[in-house]
């Protein structure tokens, strides 16, 4: 068992009233832990801005659990401890020559933790993490080993599974050979060009990110093109309606870019672009909140103008909103179950108060559309399972494989009680 100095999530809005952390260093050490507690909840990266991970009983981490990727040509795979961290898996697949289809904008966060989350990046084409996934491997409630893949008949049920299944040990994730992407960066894009044609944006390039303020409910800051020249089209001549940016650009306004991945359209490895920060860039305790909620495409342009009503009251409190697009899954608890979906991401001042009081009237605006919060970030909201078609499988599931309710806390209870 460890004890952390520091029981805070990253953002530091919380603090864990666990009363013990174990780190255990082998598959066996966990096994005896899970089957030794009568609670428990597996700790990620502390990415999260909620209490998604948290219990007044005992945490687990696999982070030491350690091991290097194994990968498997033929079927394109590559099986990876469930503790490591996105970009130190980058770094080791690109060495064989290997990629994954998407990274998130940090690639500081845990594979097992972003997976469980339903954590993405972005694309038309492009799923979220968890869609990547081939096969997973966990420690269920009495301390068994559980294997599954894709095919499965609960496999579906167990990739996008907010912890309550088991703690992950390994993944396995579908990989393809390494490719380049460029990165542009575009400003002044009017809104009315995007909402006109939003296919026509967001299909542009590999992954497209627009970045706003709300100080102007009728322009987007920037838009963040990262095109596969293996793949994509030219972007237009008209860029949007928009100016290419003349210089390297950091989504907040008036901060140095020095610690983002490269732009002005330089082809580079598809690491040092796809994420928005650099890898070697390890970024301090944020003074953030976050918040995500993820609409069905069909209703994208409606959420986006019913946050133009609310900019004067968003852009006070905001750092930044960013835009983002992901594919449809078949993965129970992905909030891009059944349906394309357009995710409204908010990066917040860290007043949690007054964010949180907007959320209630950001939801309630967007209530008409059929959206799904990210399960890692801020949100008031109750339960959400009449959001997810396949929720009382993932409750029969959750009774199957921990009948004692080991794996329970207040979080699911609130928000997908079974």
């Amino acid at each position: 068992m460890t004890e952390e100095r520091n029981r805070s999530n990253w953002a530091g809005n919380l603090r864990y009233a666990a009363s013990e952390v174990y780190e255990p260093e082998s598959i066996d050490e966990l096994r005896q832990v899970v089957a030794q507690e009568g609670s428990l909840r597996a700790l990620g990266t502390r990415h999260s801005f909620n209490r998604i991970a948290d219990t007044e009983h005992a945490q687990v981490s696999v982070r030491r659990l350690g091991g290097e990727p194994v990968i498997d040509a033929d079927a394109r795979t590559a099986t990876v401890p469930a503790g490591a961290r996105y970009g130190d898996l980058a770094i080791a697949l690109e060495e064989q020559g290997w990629a994954l289809a998407a990274l998130a904008s940090l690639p500081h966060i845990s594979v097992a933790g972003a997976i469980a989350t339903g954590t993405h990046g972005s694309g038309d084409r492009t799923g979220s993490l968890a869609s990547s996934v081939a096969g997973l491997e966990l420690v269920t409630a009495d301390g068994s080993l559980l294997a599954l893949r894709r095919g499965d008949p609960d496999f579906v049920g167990a990739v996008v599974s907010l912890g309550a299944l088991g703690v992950t040990t390994s993944v396995t994730l579908d990989i393809e050979p390494s490719y380049e992407v460029e990165q542009h960066v575009i400003e002044g894009i009017p809104w009315a060009h995007v909402l006109n044609d939003l296919t026509g944006v967001t299909f542009a390039a590999h992954s497209v990110s627009l970045f706003t303020t709300w100080r102007d409910a009728e322009t987007i800051d920037q838009g963040w093109f990262k095109r596969r020249p293996d793949r994509d089209d030219s972007l237009p001549r008209d860029h949007f309606g928009g100016s290419p940016a003349e210089g390297e650009r950091h989504p907040l306004p008036g901060i140095s870019p020095e610690n983002c991945t490269q732009q002005l359209g330089v082809p580079g490895r598809w690491l040092d672009r796809l994420p928005h920060f650099r890898l070697d860039f390890t970024p301090s305790n944020g003074q953030e909140l976050q918040s995500e909620y993820l609409v069905p495409r069909e209703h994208a342009v409606d959420a986006i103008r019913a946050l133009q009503g609310l900019a004067h009251r968003i852009a006070p409190l905001l750092q930044v909103c960013e835009v983002r697009t992901v594919a449809a899954d078949d993965l129970w608890l992905s909030p891009a179950y059944g349906c394309d979906v357009v995710g409204l991401h908010f990066t917040w001042e860290q007043r949690q108060t007054e964010v949180e009081g907007l959320l209630s009237t950001i939801e309630r605006e967007l209530e008409p559309f059929a959206f799904r919060p990210h399960w890692g970030k801020l949100f008031m909201v109750g339960d959400v399972s009449a959001r997810y078609p396949r929720a009382a499988d993932f409750a029969e599931l959750r009774r199957r494989l921990d009948p004692a309710r080991k794996f329970d806390n207040a979080f699911l209870d609130a928000h997908l009680p079974r």
